[in-house]
């Protein structure tokens, strides 16, 4: 059934609308996070191989976690802008983008132990009885001495300026290397954040759509009762009009308005009280009273503690209409058409029946279209928890029965 284009939800994004974004407060907890991992285990690391937690290096390696936390949040922007391209190119892009970054990173660690790197190479020198020094051309020398005599074991080892420069380079990339598997790492928890967070997007769409088309085929199924139940209502005034019974047409017409203003009022998708939808009914009685004076009796027996039970609006309409058409108007006696409420467990179940010649819908057709708008109505809107049951009475007539949950007694809204 096509879905009423008014009927969808005013928050449902349009059509080619970029995926939804992940919140900058999960992204900067995963990036000082990961940043903060990093930092830990640095510090471990430094410890277990002789560093003690000195100020001077945890300060240096705080100033490498905020630099790098800050260069990670630059890829944030990157990866939100291409966030509508396939995954593909998203990977591409993050394994291409992570490259200038991760040698930044590994440069914004060189330059915050610039300051300390002789202290620490000449403290690791000691440890394995190495003495690094440089002399006037830059060279560096390295002494290998004895530990138990402290003296020269030979001459210097000596490595060339251009050596010396060749393995800065190659410390460089080594952490740069390091830093842009991070930086990948990062980037991949980021992508399952923004899967996540569209596939939950996915799913409130879904949700909202759902609700949209089962709003529309409500709708649908209320109006298709006005048509019908207006055809029948001119049809009975045309009588009255043709046989001269001028008074009960005015009657007739006045009761009527009345009903079109309190039925038209509610949203047809929405419920209202029992004793609201027992009201409609007993003004669309009134109107085929008119017609039907000597024949038509009716006999309602709702309690009040019911009548508070929200119900579909319109709900008993084709079952009292059916009742005046199958079982009144074919008879010349007097036929009573009973509406009753009882409550049963966290149901509430509504009866409509009658002691007529005992045929509901058509008799031998089947369901009928009164009966068919009620079960699909209440498919609608309540699913497998709302019940249909009609037949012949045992005693004479024809009976149907609704059985609907009643909200807040153990049962759905």
């Amino acid at each position: 059934m096509p879905i009423d284009r008014a009927a969808l939800p005013a928050s449902s994004p349009p059509a080619g609308a970029l995926p939804a974004r992940v919140p900058w407060r999960i992204v900067a907890a995963s990036i000082v996070g990961l940043w903060l991992c990093y930092f830990v285990l640095a510090t471990l690391r430094g410890w277990v191989i002789g560093f003690s937690l000195e100020w001077p290096m945890i300060s240096r390696r705080m100033l490498v976690a905020a630099g790098s936390m800050a260069v990670t949040a630059l890829l944030w922007p990157l990866l939100h802008a291409f966030a509508a391209r396939p995954l593909g190119t998203r990977i591409g892009i993050v394994m291409a983008a992570a490259l200038p970054a991760s040698l930044l990173l590994a440069q914004i660690n060189v330059m915050a132990f610039a300051d300390i790197e002789k202290d620490v190479v000449a403290r690791i020198g000691q440890q394995g009885g190495i003495s690094i020094r440089r002399d006037e051309a830059g060279n560096v020398l390295v002494d290998v001495t004895d530990p138990t005599s402290g003296a020269a074991a030979s001459q210097p080892a000596r490595i060339d300026a251009a050596t010396d420069d060749e393995n800065r380079w190659r410390q460089l990339t080594d952490l740069a290397l390091g830093r842009y598997f991070l930086l990948l790492a990062w980037a991949a928890l980021y992508l399952a954040l923004a899967a996540a967070q569209e596939a939950r997007a996915a799913e409130r769409r879904e949700g909202e759509y759902r609700r949209a088309a089962k709003a529309a085929e409500l709708r649908s199924l209320r109006y298709q009762i006005n048509p019908h139940f207006l055809f029948n209502t001119l049809n009975s005034l045309s009588a009255l009009v043709m046989t001269g019974r001028a008074d009960a047409a005015e009657r007739m017409i006045q009761t009527l308005s009345k009903f079109y203003r309190t039925s038209l009022a509610d949203d047809p998708t929405s419920d209202h009280p029992l004793a609201e939808e027992i009201r409609l009914q007993q003004l669309y009685l009134e109107i085929e009273a008119v017609r039907f004076p000597e024949r038509l009796r009716v006999a309602i027996d709702v309690p009040g503690a019911l009548g508070e039970v929200p119900v579909p609006g319109m709900i008993l309409q084709p079952l009292v209409e059916n009742a005046v058409k199958y079982a009144v108007a074919p008879l010349s006696r007097p036929v009573t058409v009973w509406v009753s409420a009882r409550a049963e467990g966290a149901d509430l179940v509504v009866t409509v029946e009658d002691d007529g010649p005992g045929t509901g819908a058509g008799g031998a057709k089947g369901l009928g279209i009164g009966l068919a708008n009620v079960r699909d109505r209440l498919r609608a809107r309540f699913g497998d928890a709302a019940g249909l049951v009609f037949g012949p009475r045992p005693q004479g007539g024809f009976a149907v029965t609704l059985r609907l949950p009643r909200p807040g007694v153990g049962a759905p809204a």
